[in-house]
């Protein structure tokens, strides 16, 4: 005697066969897996961590000497600090607008200077020439005793 709606005439799968087909649907879906994830990770990259305020210590007053520059920390990305000819202090971004490389004073042109592609910005952070698509972001310095004090301007 046979329960309604069982099928008796197909016997069961050996185990081995189970077995087998389980770790062959594993292992395409383990490789679907690793084809996915790194276009998955491109399309929608992680959110940037800005590590900082809008204001950041610089340096201190004699750490520059007049016509050059330095590298600073400002937040997750670096700033650049110029101490002009005319001893002026400037403060721009220092991550070029063409492929994020880091730029750096030229002293000699009175620029800042992209070593990537040659790109140039003037001291006000304009792109000059070079393939660079947009300006620098300039920020503002103040002078508070002995310490350059750098701060993100305000957009209104």
């Amino acid at each position: 005697m046979n329960a309604p709606g069982v099928d008796i005439s197909q016997p069961p799968l050996p185990l081995r066969r189970r077995l087998v087909e389980l770790l062959l649907g594993g292992g395409l879906l383990a490789s679907a897996a690793s084809f996915l994830y790194p276009i998955l990770r491109y399309i929608v990259p992680p959110p940037s961590a800005d590590l900082g305020g809008d204001t950041v210590v610089a340096g201190k007053v004699g750490d520059l000497k007049p016509n050059s520059g330095r590298i600073f920390r400002f937040g997750s990305k670096p700033g650049l600090l110029v101490f002009t000819a005319d001893r002026e202090y400037r403060a721009l971004s220092a991550t070029c607008t063409h492929l994020d490389c880091t730029v750096q004073y030229r002293d000699d042109l009175h620029q800042v200077w992209c070593a990537c592609h040659n790109g140039i910005y003037d001291l006000n952070g304009r792109n000059v020439s070079g393939p660079p698509p947009r300006p620098l972001e300039s920020y503002e310095v103040h002078v508070q005793g002995d310490e350059i004090v750098v701060t993100r301007r305000q957009k209104a």
